[in-house]
Formats: structure tokens, sequence, C-alpha cells
């Protein structure tokens, strides 16, 4: 997760919503990024969605089976559905999203696929957090 909490530091400093992911399989991580919305100017540019295109490019295949994605926001929607089509093992994360989190809106991931939430929790809130209210207090 200290690597995921990585890349959400990039993109906080390319001021994109600070999300960032790592994938990895046994100790190698295999994939790394972060949110690319604003730079690509694309909705589902979401650091998952970043992360499961690098993952599967290495691997050579679009299934991530016996891998674990490692990100500092409970999955969106489209990100937990791209997540069942990949039939990744695991998903970890850190901050609960209880707006647009997965869990929240009853998407389904793999049968397969495990997630554990909360890792590093208050680190990757406070980012965010940090991020918001940048925001707000500039407009």
């Amino acid at each position: 997760m200290k690597k995921a909490l990585q890349e959400a530091e990039v993109a906080f400093e390319k001021d994109e919503v600070p999300v960032g992911a790592v994938i990895v399989i046994g100790d190698k991580i295999i994939a790394r990024a972060h949110n690319l919305t604003e730079t690509l100017t694309d909705v589902t540019a979401h650091a998952e969605m970043q992360a499961f295109t690098a993952a599967a490019d290495y691997l050579g295949g679009k299934y991530l089976r016996k891998c674990t994605l490692y990100v500092t926001l409970e999955p969106c929607q489209m990100c937990a559905g791209a997540s069942y089509w990949t039939q990744i093992d695991q998903i970890v994360f850190g901050a609960y999203d209880p707006q647009r989190g997965f869990q929240t809106n009853g998407t389904q991931l793999h049968p397969k696929t495990t997630f554990i939430g909360g890792v590093m929790e208050k680190e990757c809130s406070d980012l965010i957090n940090r991020f918001f209210i940048q925001k707000r207090n500039l407009n």
C-alpha cells in the first residue's frame, strides 16, 4: 500500500484526484498507476484502470489471476466491474468511499476475488481530504 500511496502523491502533484494503484504478483510489482482523468481528459482513466492495462500488458494476457491490486481508495463501480473481467485474485484498498465505492453501489466482484479494506486508511484518507480542501479553498 505504501507504493500505491506514492503513486497517489504523484497524482496530487499533477492536480489529479490523488488515487494510486499497484498490481503485484508474488513479491513483484508489475504495474504502477495513478489517476490521469484530467491529464488525458478521459473519465475512465482511473488509477485501477491504468494499472489493469499495464499489468495485462506486462503479463501478455487479459487475466490477472494470482495478482493483487493495492489501491488507495475503494474502487468505484467502473473499476470494480473491470476487475471482475480481469479475474484478479485480490483487491486491497485504503480509504473507504461511502458515496461512490463498489460496496455502496452493489457492484459484484468476480466470485474468486477477495478484498480487504481499510489498509493504511488514515494516510489514504488524509491525502484525498487534503486535495479536496485545497480545491475548495482555491475556488
